[in-house]
């Protein structure tokens, strides 16, 4: 089937006069009246309109076809514009850094489901630090991070997100492994090993009233890490709640009375695209219905 035979059928249809359809097309009134013969033809001669007075007008055949081919002339058309602005409009970055951590099943989770529902979003992460990740931000080398602990820089803003709860990884063989609850006061001294650098400074300034880094044996990058570590029977690590999942040799026990906050540190006053607000916004709701905060 020939597109511009629809196209002509349905401006004639509206118009329902071959000298203003025509002019309209710009095509001349003999072209037009053979291309709606032709459709005729290839729809087995059914006439489409019918004299009346010096116009036209549709048929019954006519006005039911006439309803069929705008439905295809609009989707052809919406079609052509979702096809042209794929290749013509550039995606959006969004920048976000997360503390180590962090990327638990739930956020992970709101990323794919964005990226999905939003096919021009790319979202670059960065793992790090706080500390690292503010700066980043400073730089507006991130549009956005979440962080562990906040800074009294102005140029910063902070949204908080929610309370993390910390469990305690021992070795099974630790004379505190199989305890309901440990209290913070209890392994202040005990050999650690800091897969955040920031929760291990927090918790001793918290327990001892001065940042210390003496029983700190040594760091790593991931969860995983630690905990391979703390198997080995090398320390104790401090393990967020999301971070908690069977691993040989190593058991959990909640720590009473600490919790460490968990923010959304954006540059004060920078302007981000709509789409960057919007997953801004998807992300902090969602970590307060998880907490209620």
């Amino acid at each position: 089937m020939n597109y511009n035979y629809l196209l002509y059928f349905s401006v004639l249809a509206e118009t329902e006069h071959y000298t203003t359809a025509s002019a309209r097309l710009g095509i001349t009134q003999p072209a037009l009246s053979t291309a709606i013969r032709n459709l005729e033809n290839a729809l087995g001669g059914v006439k489409l309109f019918e004299k009346a007075g010096r116009n036209i007008r549709l048929t019954e055949e006519g006005r039911f076809y006439r309803d069929a081919v705008d439905d295809a002339i609009k989707r052809l058309h919406s079609a052509s514009i979702a096809l042209r602005d794929s290749k013509t409009l550039a995606p959006v970055v969004i920048r976000m850094g997360v503390v180590s951590g962090t990327l638990d099943g739930f956020l992970a989770s709101e990323i794919v489901k964005y990226t999905r529902e939003n096919k021009r979003i790319r979202i670059h992460l960065t793992e790090s630090s706080s500390e690292n990740l503010m700066d980043l931000v400073r730089q507006e080398k991130l549009d956005m991070a979440i962080v562990d602990s906040t800074d009294r820089d102005r140029s910063l803003h902070f949204r908080k997100l929610m309370e993390r709860d910390y469990f305690v990884a021992l070795p099974s063989a630790h004379p505190l492994a199989y305890h309901n609850y440990i209290d913070p006061k209890d392994v202040v001294q005990e050999p650690q090993v800091v897969f955040n650098y920031n929760v291990g400074k927090s918790f001793k300034e918290w327990t001892t009233g001065a940042p210390t880094d003496e029983a700190v044996i040594c760091t790593v990058d991931t969860a995983h890490a630690a905990l391979d570590l703390v198997a080995a029977g090398i320390g104790i690590s401090f393990i967020p709640h999301e971070c908690v999942e069977p691993h040989p040799g190593v058991q959990y026990v909640p720590l009473r009375n600490w919790h460490q906050g968990l923010y959304m540190c954006i540059l004060y006053d920078k302007w981000l695209e709509p789409s960057v607000w919007d997953f801004v916004e998807i992300v902090v709701q969602g970590f307060r219905q998880r907490k209620n905060i």
